[in-house]
């Protein structure tokens, strides 16, 4: 008789949450090497344990790290610097829209 393992899936502000295979699957890549990802802090779970949990839209962001890798031959460290820097002047752009609307 097999033994199988309960996976319950949450719902946290409206997205679903997949594991860590599921993420696998969806990007093309091993879960162990996502599991180094983790390690390296390029994705963060939503859930740690018992099993790592991620948003659905983490899909987006490890297809980035995809990219800056294949495409512009960053090693992890440029990847994890370069998204840091995306996120940031995304933040500051935020920004300069609402100051933008109070001058007007």
């Amino acid at each position: 008789m097999k033994r199988y393992d309960l996976i319950i899936y949450g719902q946290h502000l409206d997205e679903k949450l997949i594991t860590i295979d599921e993420l696998g699957r969806l990007v093309g890549m091993h879960p162990e090497k996502l599991r180094r990802y983790i390690v390296l802090g390029l994705i963060d779970p939503e859930v740690e344990t018992p099993e790592p949990l991620f948003e659905d839209n983490i899909v987006a962001r490890v297809r980035k790290i995809q990219r800056l890798k294949n495409d512009l031959g960053l090693n992890l460290a440029g990847c994890g610097l370069v998204l840091d820097l995306l996120e940031r002047i995304s933040g500051l752009e935020e920004q300069l829209k609402c100051i933008r609307r109070y001058d007007l």
